[in-house]
């Protein structure tokens, strides 16, 4: 009875493997789909003259965006903008139901809600794709270099092909992402900016040994590298699994001569509720103007000026203080958005929970903001130190550091994320084995 019971759990076990292999094998076959798009360059583009173009901008924000779109926007492909005019309008939308009633009711609709806030976020994804795919060709036939002009025919012509490329690309990584997701292997926008940002990583390896063989770097330096980046993935992962609990009890209820409830549990909140948030905003203001300075070329004849855009340059002072400050600042900002202690305090007080200590509603709603206040400043404290040590290694020390702050809180996020619902999957098949069993037994 026992050796058939295993089998049964077994068969089941196994057949939730090899459902597992399928969603994987889906996701990746995805994956190499947005890979292959992201070698389609855009029509009319010489690209000589945007390898050189590129290589004196990639200080700025580019470099930070073709890390993201994995190399896309470096080579101007069809997959230029990403998937991040998409993130932009869900950020828009998020901060938007704060403000607006009627976005804020539909949020606490249910499901009904939830699907028309993402159908709008969708139409404003196309608005902010045709916005900023026409800001790109207008930027793209004013450049030039040596070499020539970056754009062979510039005109309407280019403008509109530019524009429907762009928007087109992008739209079709939203409809990949959603695909992507559907497979319940993780989040599909998160899969697509993780491939982009590992796909480069190879070649940091490469280069790194490269350098140990030529000289230009030591083998200690070497070693140094590789434990830095294994202590930094375990700390960000420590943090990133890391919660506070909050003890909540369920008071006991009698319905006639049963006693029901009585039980307690625990109301999480992540030590680092923002996310990657702050560091990308921050890194977005700070490069932004640094970035159309190179584009423009011109020197300003404000002394002050010059000097407040050299010192907004990777690694300086002024550029570490202001990004500090900046990630503190989107911490606190984010953390109100997604946490909401008085919603918090009066959901636990319809369902009849407590926070022991404290009163229902208005204490404990106090009592909540003072813990995400805290945890908010430790996790705010994690991201400056993850983000700005690869910065201060890069910039002062020359080591090559292929990897930064916000890259490695991507990859880890995505990568636990993915486990997380690999295990789930595998803890269903396995309850429902189970629960099949105890019915063919009362059969």
């Amino acid at each position: 009875m026992k050796s058939s019971h295993l089998n049964h759990l077994n068969s089941n076990y196994l057949a939730s493997i090899k459902q597992i292999q399928k969603k994987v094998f889906l996701v990746l076959l995805m994956l190499i789909v947005y890979r292959v798009g992201c070698y389609i360059p855009l029509p009319g583009i010489d690209a000589k003259v945007l390898e050189s173009l590129f290589q004196k901008n990639q200080a700025g924000l580019l470099g930070m965006f073709d890390m993201i779109s994995g190399g896309s926007l470096g080579r101007m492909t069809i997959f230029a903008l990403a998937i991040m005019p998409y993130i932009t309008a869900s950020i828009i939308m998020q901060l938007l139901s704060v403000v607006v009633k009627d976005l804020e009711t539909l949020k606490k609709d249910g499901e009904a809600g939830r699907r028309k806030i993402s159908q709008y976020t969708r139409y404003l994804t196309i608005l902010l794709c045709i916005v900023q795919s026409y800001g790109i060709s207008v930027a793209l036939e004013n450049m030039s270099t040596e070499l020539g002009s970056l754009v062979l025919i510039p005109g309407p012509l280019f403008k509109i092909i530019t524009m429907t490329s762009l928007t087109a690309g992008t739209i079709f990584l939203m409809w990949l992402a959603d695909r992507i997701s559907l497979q319940n292997i993780g989040n599909g926008t998160s899969l697509l900016i993780f491939s982009g940002i590992i796909s480069g990583l190879p070649n940091g390896i490469f280069n790194l040994f490269n350098l140990g063989k030529t000289g230009a770097v030591s083998g200690l330096s070497i070693i140094f590298i590789i434990a830095f980046a294994a202590l930094l993935l375990t700390v960000v992962v420590c943090f990133e699994r890391s919660s506070r609990k909050l003890f909540v009890q369920y008071p006991k209820r009698q319905v006639g001569n049963r006693v029901y409830g009585g039980q307690s549990s625990f109301l999480p909140l992540k030590l680092n509720p923002a996310g990657v948030i702050p560091p990308i905003f921050a890194s977005s203001l700070l490069l932004f103007p640094l970035t159309i300075v190179n584009f423009s070329n011109k020197q300003f004849e404000s002394e002050w000026l010059n000097w407040l855009i050299t010192n907004l340059a990777h690694g300086r002072l002024l550029y570490i203080v202001l990004y500090t400050l900046l990630i503190v600042f989107f911490c606190f900002f984010y953390s109100t958005i997604t946490i909401n202690p008085q919603e918090t305090a009066d959901n636990l007080k319809k369902n009849g929970a407590i926070i022991p200590g404290k009163k229902p509603g208005e204490a404990t709603a106090k009592y909540i903001e003072y813990i995400v206040n805290r945890i908010t400043a430790v996790g705010a404290v994690y991201l400056v130190l993850v983000c700005l040590f690869p910065e201060i290694l890069v910039s002062n020390f020359s080591i090559p550091f292929y990897l930064g702050g916000t890259s490695i809180l991507i990859v880890v996020n995505v990568i636990m994320d993915g486990f997380t619902q690999i295990q789930t999957h595998l803890f269903v098949g396995q309850y429902h084995s189970l629960v099949k069993k105890h019915e063919n037994k009362k059969r």
